[in-house]
């Protein structure tokens, strides 16, 4: 597996919230929903997105914008538009005076908006659950990452398209892989198109000793590997093989080693059925006391603290009774 798609594969999409927006102007939407990552795909049209961290970026149809949370932002017709509807992170709408949504309406199955047809129209998919690893690559964009209509991601945001109003058995899960299909398309085309914002570890991948060492670690963490054996099996020498990782990575193997295990064993924790002790085997470490320490240090809290705090279940996304949109 390659490094972007290990990265990556944390963000799965798990009933994902999924929506189609039919919108003539004026509109303005204020999202607080703190999402982990949004993907927001322009059908038709043209929008701006205004981060609070004071990116503003203009859309037009094709594009895709990958909105890294958990900072809010505002998505509308036109910067100058006051906000009308404000979404919370239930997806929960209402006015932002409190009154009725009288000009928002369900328009059919994950669809809403103020028009049957929609001068602008947008493809909304949030995800719900994080990724500890995945953060590694989403932490690397911009809070409002943009990639124009391109060849390469067309295909996918037109088969999304097609799919996001339809029903049927299977749906939620065709959604889910249709709108992980996207986000790493355009992550892909990002970093492609902004090199300079690129982990090192991507550029690293690239080097026939280093991007070895990498995979070794990558995928195999439980593995005792040290200084000497890594670059054994990389084929260079143990002087040589640790200056040319650090100048590489910015981080020593032992170092980038040690990261690379307590970001799994994060990762690992969602997962109610496994304990301390089978993750401590399964990403290297010889007793869960080990971990457990390790983790603590690193993580700033036990493994049994973040599992409650990080990784507890979040409610599913609602509209209110407007059970069409899900």
């Amino acid at each position: 597996m390659d490094a972007l798609s290990m990265m990556l594969a944390g963000s799965r999409a798990e009933g994902a919230f999924l929506l189609r927006s039919l919108l003539d102007p004026p509109w303005s939407l204020r999202i607080e929903d703190h999402a982990p990552i949004t993907v927001l795909v322009l059908v038709r049209g043209t929008a701006v997105v205004v981060s609070d961290t004071g990116q503003t970026e203009d859309l037009e149809a094709g594009d895709i914008a990958l909105l890294r949370g958990p900072d809010p932002y505002t998505v509308a017709d036109h910067p100058d538009t006051p906000v009308h509807v404000l979404i919370d992170e239930a997806q929960n709408c209402a006015a932002v005076d409190g009154s009725p949504l009288e000009d928002m309406s369900v328009l059919g199955v994950r669809t809403w908006g103020n028009s049957t047809s929609g001068q602008t129209v947008m493809l909304t998919g949030t995800y719900r659950l994080d990724s500890y690893v995945s953060r590694q690559i989403l932490d690397s964009l911009t809070p409002v990452a943009v990639m124009r209509r391109s060849i390469e991601t067309a295909p996918m945001t037109n088969l999304l398209e097609q799919q996001i109003a339809a029903d049927g058995p299977g749906q939620e899960v065709l959604l889910d892989r249709l709108l992980d299909l996207v986000l790493i398309s355009a992550v892909r085309t990002w970093f492609a198109e902004n090199p300079n914002r690129s982990p090192r570890w991507i550029k690293a991948y690239e080097d026939p000793v280093i991007g070895h060492a990498l995979r070794l670690i990558h995928n195999r963490p439980e593995h005792p590997w040290t200084v000497a054996s890594l670059a054994q099996e990389s084929g260079s020498s143990r002087a040589a093989f640790a200056r040319r990782f650090t100048g590489l990575m910015g981080i020593g193997p032992v170092g980038y080693l040690t990261e690379w295990r307590l970001s799994v064993a994060a990762d690992l924790l969602a997962d109610p059925a496994r304990t301390v002790s089978s993750i401590a085997r399964e990403v290297g470490y010889s007793s869960p006391f080990a971990l457990t320490t390790a983790f603590t240090r690193h993580h700033g809290m036990s493994p049994k603290i973040y599992r409650q705090t990080r990784c507890a279940p979040k409610p599913p996304p609602t509209r209110g009774s407007n059970d069409e949109l899900r």
